[in-house]
């Protein structure tokens, strides 16, 4: 009983986490109209926490075995808490920035620590129901995110998206101090490598306001842009050189020197591109063009999220009865593709029967890929080395969300600009077609009691609006395409599994 209750825990730990990532996106006016600051500024309360997640996610299994396992994640729990409180506290846009940040860094350390107690706790023959466990908070946690925010936003006021992590932090923290036990195999540390920390935080930091503002900035029209761009390339580099040099890594990228972790890496990175840009995609498409609540999203994602529980559990089963995992995770790629074919086929007439039916596809594809690689990820590893390939697998996901993030964005605002101008193209005043809708709004204006030189700048407006929200539909049309093609590109990354690996997989696999 125990066990089980320290299992949840833990994987609560990871979902708050997860949630957290995606939960203020919804809010960003509120919190903008609130503070007094611009979109621009408050859509860094997003950057600022990816930012330390993704810096202090591969420095995870370092600070767990100096600081102590248990410690630093009880630690972490309640640091995420306590600025989670600052956070909802704030009056100041940039005060409410810096503590999001911190907010982050507790955070980062609830995903892959959660992930190594999680392993731990199961035998090594049911190491595939661990990862089915794990992948439910993994999936639902960024799913349900903008829902939840939305629904705590329109029922009560923004600062709640941060609150309703305090009494979830000091239980989850009260049951790991009463059950959490330091693990069996320590992992030895010498001294602190600060430089591979530095080098790490300016690299991460760089590239992730890149991803995170690139498309804002008109990319590297901008000079911040472009210089954040070489610091990047630069101190990620120098980062890899030096861990691969120095006798004590902060991050051990040694353990990418199995085949199977790194190929997992390149996997769960496409993943992530996968899992944060649809879960981004959609409720935009649903609430900004076809006029759906926040609750009514929620609605849509909700059956697909369900039924993505049982592909965990069943793949897991699966992979125990000796299915190899590189065919059900080219189902999952194969199911993905599917969901992004289907909402390239939308318009604007879309009801809600069809995009659930298409997210169900994407659920299911999701959770069929995620079992697989994470057992992937840490199957050829020593157990001393798998926190530290937990946590790099974990960090490629968050790049890889980042990434898809910053594509979207970036290929939306293009192929709506393209589409715009070649339907500009096709209204002509000469157009009979044109010109009698154009008098029938006039004329719907003028009716409304507008002066007829109002009534016609009113029905520009109309028309325009109309050009807008086609030309947006047909580039949310685009993306989803190009995200679906992205997981067809990376489908022959399987075939780098050699024949013998492949076997000791199955045959692994097979014994649990």
């Amino acid at each position: 009983m125990k066990r089980k209750l320290l299992l949840f825990t833990v994987i609560a730990a990871a979902m708050m986490e997860l949630i957290d990532i995606s939960i203020v996106n919804v809010a960003l006016s509120h919190m903008s109209g609130n503070l007094g600051a611009t979109l621009e500024d408050t859509s860094w309360v997003i950057t600022s926490y990816a930012i330390a997640n993704v810096i202090i996610i591969p420095i995870t299994s370092f600070l767990a075995a100096k600081l102590g396992r248990r410690n630093y994640y009880i630690g972490s729990i309640i640091a995420f808490a306590f600025f989670s409180l600052m956070c909802g506290q704030a009056t100041n846009i940039w005060v409410l920035v810096t503590f999001r940040f911190l907010q982050g860094l507790g955070g980062g350390a609830l995903l892959s620590v959660s992930q190594a107690i999680v392993f731990e706790l199961f035998p090594k023959e049911k190491q595939n129901v661990a990862s089915a466990l794990f992948g439910i908070g993994v999936f639902i946690g960024p799913t349900i995110g903008p829902t939840l925010g939305g629904f705590i936003t329109e029922n009560y006021s923004w600062p709640w998206i941060f609150y309703i992590n305090v009494p979830l932090g000091i239980i989850i923290a009260s049951i790991c101090t009463v059950l959490l036990q330091e693990p069996k195999i320590k992992q030895q540390t010498g001294k602190v490598d600060w430089l591979g920390i530095f080098l790490l935080a300016v690299g991460v930091s760089a590239l992730q306001t890149v991803l995170e503002r690139g498309e804002s900035e008109d990319w590297f029209e901008t000079s911040y842009i472009t210089n954040l761009s070489i610091i990047a390339v630069l101190g990620l580099g120098s980062f890899i050189w030096w861990e691969l040099k120095t006798d004590h890594p902060v991050v051990n990228l040694r353990v990418l020197k199995s085949k199977n972790l790194s190929i997992a890496a390149i996997l769960t990175f496409i993943s992530g591109i996968g899992l944060f840009s649809s879960v981004f995609l959609t409720p935009v498409f649903a609430q900004r063009l076809l006029g759906f609540t926040p609750t009514q999203t929620g609605l849509l994602l909700l059956p697909g999220a369900l039924l993505a529980i049982g592909g965990l559990i069943i793949s897991a089963r699966l992979l125990q009865r000796g299915v190899s995992p590189l065919y059900m995770i080219a189902a999952g790629v194969a199911l993905f593709i599917l969901f992004s074919w289907k909402m390239s086929g939308f318009n604007l007439d879309a009801g809600a029967s069809g995009i659930t039916a298409a997210l169900i596809f994407r659920g299911l594809g999701l959770a069929i890929i995620t079992v697989p690689l994470t057992t992937l990820a840490v199957s050829a590893l020593e157990p001393k080395d798998v926190p530290q390939g937990a946590a790099l697998n974990n960090m490629m996901r968050q790049l890889g969300g980042s990434f898809g993030l910053a594509l979207v964005n970036t290929y939306l605002h293009i192929r709506s600009v393209e589409h715009r101008a070649d339907i500009v193209t096709h209204l002509s005043i000469n157009d009979p077609a044109v010109t009698d809708r154009l008098n029938r709004y006039t004329n719907f204006f003028i009716t409304k009691g507008s002066t007829p030189g109002l009534a016609h700048q009113q029905a520009l407006q109309v028309m325009e609006n109309i050009v807008t929200k086609q030309s947006t539909q047909l580039s949310f049309s685009d993306t989803y395409l190009v995200v679906g093609l992205i997981f067809l590109v990376a489908l022959p990354t399987l075939l780098l599994v050699s024949k013998r690996k492949k076997k000791q997989l199955q045959v692994v696999l097979a014994d649990h």
